[in-house]
C-alpha cells in the first residue's frame, strides 16, 4: 500500500497531491502564470500536513515528465529529484498526457469514445496523443499543428473528446459532429495516483541522478532584437 508524493508542472497549472494505494487523499492546485517556482514547495508541505504525513512516511515520490512546458518542468522535476536524493526515496515518472487522459476516464465512468489530451505548445500547435476507452493508446505523443483534417480519420470511427488547456483553440478548427471539448483541468497531480502506483508496484523507477524531462521538442532561447533609434 505504497504512498506517493506525486508533482505536476507541465502546464499553468502547479498541482502537488499525496496518493495512498493508488487513491488521492490530499491535493493542491491553482492555475496561474509563472507560480512554479514559488508555490511548489508551499504546496507540497500542505498537502503533507493535510495527510498527516512526515517526508520519511513516504514511499516514492512521483512527477510529471512531460511535454509540456519548458521551465515548468524544470522546475517540477528538479523538485522531485532534490526530494529523492535528500530522503533516499525513488522516483517514478508519469507521462503528461497519459495522466490526463487517465483523469477524464477516470471521471466519466461509462465512456465509450476516444480521449484525446493536449497540450498548448504556442500557436496552433499542440503536444497530444490519442488514448481509447481503456487508456490505450492509439496514435503516439507527438508536436502536432492543429488544421481542419486534423483526426478526420479517427473522428469517422468514433467520438472524441478534446481535453487540456491546447484543445479550446483547436475548437474553432476542428469540426465534427464526434468532437466534444471539455472545458474541466485535467494537469492534477491528483489524475497521476493510479498510474503512479501501478509503477510503484512493477518497481519501474528512474535514475535520479540522470533522468531529464521529456520536452518533445528543443528549448529554443530567444534574444530580443535590438531597438533601432
Amino acid at each position: 500500500m505504497p504512498t506517493i508524493l506525486q508533482i505536476e508542472t507541465a502546464t499553468q497549472a502547479c498541482s502537488a497531491a499525496i496518493s495512498t494505494d493508488g487513491v488521492t487523499i490530499a491535493v493542491k492546485e491553482l492555475i496561474a502564470q509563472n507560480i512554479h517556482a514559488g508555490s511548489l514547495t508551499l504546496f507540497i508541505d500542505e498537502v503533507m500536513n493535510a495527510a498527516n504525513l512526515d517526508y520519511s512516511q513516504l514511499d516514492g515520490i512521483a512527477v510529471s515528465k512531460g511535454p509540456g512546458s519548458y521551465t515548468g518542468l524544470r522546475i517540477g522535476v528538479s523538485t522531485a529529484k532534490g526530494l529523492c536524493f535528500a530522503m533516499d526515496k525513488p522516483l517514478i515518472a508519469v507521462d503528461t498526457l497519459k495522466m490526463m487522459a487517465d483523469g477524464f476516464l477516470q471521471q466519466n465512468p461509462g465512456y465509450q469514445g476516444y480521449v484525446c489530451p493536449m497540450i498548448d505548445a504556442r500557436r496552433l500547435e499542440v503536444f497530444t496523443a490519442l488514448f481509447d476507452a481503456n487508456g490505450g493508446m492509439l496514435l503516439p505523443v507527438t508536436a502536432k499543428i492543429i488544421d481542419a483534417d486534423s483526426f478526420s480519420a479517427e473522428l469517422q470511427a468514433a467520438t472524441i473528446t478534446f481535453i487540456g488547456d491546447g484543445a479550446a483553440k483547436c475548437q474553432g478548427i476542428i469540426n465534427s459532429e464526434n468532437a466534444n471539448f471539455s472545458a474541466s483541468n485535467f494537469n492534477s497531480a491528483s489524475n497521476m495516483s493510479r498510474i503512479a502506483q501501478e509503477l510503484f508496484l512493477a518497481q519501474q523507477f528512474e535514475d535520479v541522478a540522470y533522468f531529464e524531462p521529456f520536452y518533445l521538442k528543443d528549448f529554443v532561447l530567444t534574444t530580443p532584437k535590438k531597438k533601432i533609434v
